[in-house]
């Protein structure tokens, strides 16, 4: 079907905004050119891509579907503009990193601003969801690089991946709250008595719990389920439960109110890892930023 392309550009964008006004703001034009490109689009196809009231617009689920294609489509051209522009030097561009809130904050944090000093034409641009939705990010050209937990169930569909570092999970708790658990050594089991906070199954560190405590023929049923390690570090600091975070957001030598628990067996290591899509079109910015973390 031949159809402008500038069509699809103008769906692309209202799609986005979920707002004519504001797609047309995007794209310098009119909101009547915006409203009858997309009338043209879906004479064309034969669908209509969008309901529209009064107070807002939304998709119809035939407009999800062009628009789940359309995306990636829109981004990979942005991504070719950028590689073009900046010819492979490090004068310019911009370097899209996805990665957790977690990582961003107690793992990434110092290469941010190591290659800031180096680099700073480059434009940095953080993009954040978790480990899994990061993998998305990466297949639709969202982020050029993503710094992920691994094991990760969605690593399969992505190009390369460097290893970077290593880390165990550890329980912490208050010690005011949990005196018993201060002295000696615990075992999950005995764990499983006090209430359990951890993230949400939508993160990787849930599935890598819930297929570890399996195989020990346990039963995982935390108190509480949170999206952020901050919260569950905040929640374990006022005493409402276990938390199961990260080694590396804890720093026992200078945390007052938690405790790390002693575990008669450690957690299995699980490790971060940088991936990227290695096609022959990698930007410069990329090779460097992963330079960094190998390095340190």
């Amino acid at each position: 079907m031949d159809i402008n392309h500038e069509l699809y550009k103008v769906f692309y964008h209202v799609a986005k905004t979920l707002s004519f006004s504001e797609a047309s703001k995007e794209l310098f034009i009119s909101q009547s050119a915006v409203s009858q490109s997309i009338k043209v689009l879906e004479k064309r196809l034969g669908q209509k891509l969008f309901i529209r009231s009064t107070k807002k617009v939304r998709l119809t689920k035939e407009g999800e579907i062009l628009f789940s294609h359309i995306e990636p489509a829109i981004n990979l051209i942005s991504l070719g503009e950028t590689r073009i522009l900046e010819s492979k030097s490090l004068n310019g561009g911009q370097l899209s990193i996805g990665a957790s809130d977690t990582i961003c904050r107690y793992y990434l944090k110092p290469f941010l601003k190591e290659f800031h000093n180096k680099y700073p034409n480059v434009h940095i641009k953080v993009v954040n969801g978790t480990s899994l939705k990061c993998v998305e990010y990466l297949k639709n050209g969202v982020a050029d690089l993503i710094v992920v937990n691994t094991p990760n169930s969605a690593l399969g569909q992505v190009g390369k991946i460097v290893p970077v570092r290593e880390f165990r999970d550890v329980f912490v708790a208050n010690r005011k709250a949990f005196p018993k658990l201060l002295n000696g050594v615990q075992s999950v089991e005995e764990l499983q008595k006090y209430p359990m906070m951890m993230l949400d199954k939508a993160s990787t560190t849930s599935e890598f719990l819930h297929k570890l405590f399996l195989e020990r023929h346990l039963e995982l049923i935390p108190e509480i389920e949170l999206a952020s390690n901050d919260l569950l570090i905040d929640l374990a600091r006022i005493g409402l439960g276990i938390a199961c975070v990260p080694d590396y957001c804890i720093d026992e030598v200078n945390e007052k109110e938690l405790f790390v628990v002693k575990m008669v067996d450690s957690l299995p290591e699980r490790g971060i890892a940088a991936c990227y899509n290695d096609m022959g079109q990698t930007a410069e910015s990329v090779f460097q930023f992963l330079n960094l973390l190998k390095n340190r």
